[in-house]
């Protein structure tokens, strides 16, 4: 059974107390949807899984940081890691992203930020801007690898390559103190638990510093929720089906490997399948049973 440690646990050590992520929306959009590589985003992805939702215009970050950081607060949390969650939070000029990304350290208890991006909206300009970062403050980029296999890249729409992934991570990797952290599907449509646990081996191998896991759920307003009603494309539709295989995609992986999420989430008002997707906590809290970590 696997030894690696989760985000909370890790956090906490690094920290000296609990950390928390604040969402925010930084105005970003994806090549998939801006007309670069395609539209309407990746076939699993809709507009609304894509965004966060807090009322505020992703024009003034201050103002989302400062009400995340107040809920938090109310909960006894006092330092916090700035989360540009929206879409593909590089993807725009650097001196752009120097503005959104410097914004956040105006905030008391901001300790790091971790932005959410592509593999192929990964370059040498933008990393050197995360290393600026990374310097003075906790850098964290969330990369949206899925897999390792091309044939399932293709099949989801993401419009990049298995060697952009493994370039991305190389390059973040040269630079120090920037951490990668792996998002990762398990269940993309064709894929075999060997296919699964490939990935993970891959990964581990390229070096990452962290995964976060999802599985594959269907919502509506999305090229899957149509493959998914012709009979296409398979779910795991049982939870324990899930934590069996997430099981053994955690067991591949390296110890050092921080484990940032186990499964996915999506509201009851747009999910398709499974049922239990509604459940932010059922499928970790099965992960997690009888792990001492």
């Amino acid at each position: 059974m696997f030894n690696n440690r989760t985000v909370g646990q890790y956090w906490k050590e690094k920290f000296g107390e609990k950390v928390y992520r604040v969402s925010i929306d930084g105005g970003f959009t994806c090549p998939t949807r801006d007309g670069t590589k395609g539209y309407g985003g990746c076939y699993f992805c809709d507009e609304e899984g894509s965004v966060i939702h807090n009322n505020e215009s992703p024009d003034d970050i201050s103002i989302q940081i400062e009400k995340g950081i107040s809920r938090l607060k109310k909960k006894g949390i006092n330092k916090f890691i700035a989360y540009f969650q929206s879409y593909t939070s590089t993807y725009a000029p650097v001196d752009i992203l120097r503005k959104k990304y410097s914004s956040v350290f105006t905030h008391k208890g901001v300790v790091g930020i971790s932005v959410s991006t592509r593999p192929d909206c990964v370059n040498e300009e933008n990393v050197n801007l995360l290393y600026e970062v990374a310097n003075q403050y906790y850098t964290i980029v969330e990369l949206g690898i899925q897999s390792v296999h091309q044939r399932s890249l293709n099949f989801s729409g993401r419009k990049h390559t298995v060697l952009d992934s493994k370039r991305a991570v190389r390059i973040l990797k040269q630079k120090a103190g920037i951490e990668v952290v792996a998002h990762v599907i398990l269940g993309l449509p064709g894929e075999t638990k060997q296919d699964m646990i490939e990935t993970a081996k891959t990964i581990s191998e390229w070096g990452i510093d962290g995964v976060k896991l999802h599985h594959l759920y269907i919502v509506e307003n999305t090229l899957f929720a149509r493959e998914f009603r012709n009979g296409n494309i398979e779910v795991f539709e049982e939870v324990e089906d899930y934590v069996e295989i997430a099981r053994e995609f955690l067991d591949n992986l390296t110890e050092n490997i921080i484990i940032h999420r186990f499964s996915g989430y999506a509201a009851e008002d747009r999910l398709i399948a499974p049922d239990w997707t509604s459940n932010r906590h059922i499928a970790r809290n099965l992960i997690l049973k009888g792990v001492k970590i």
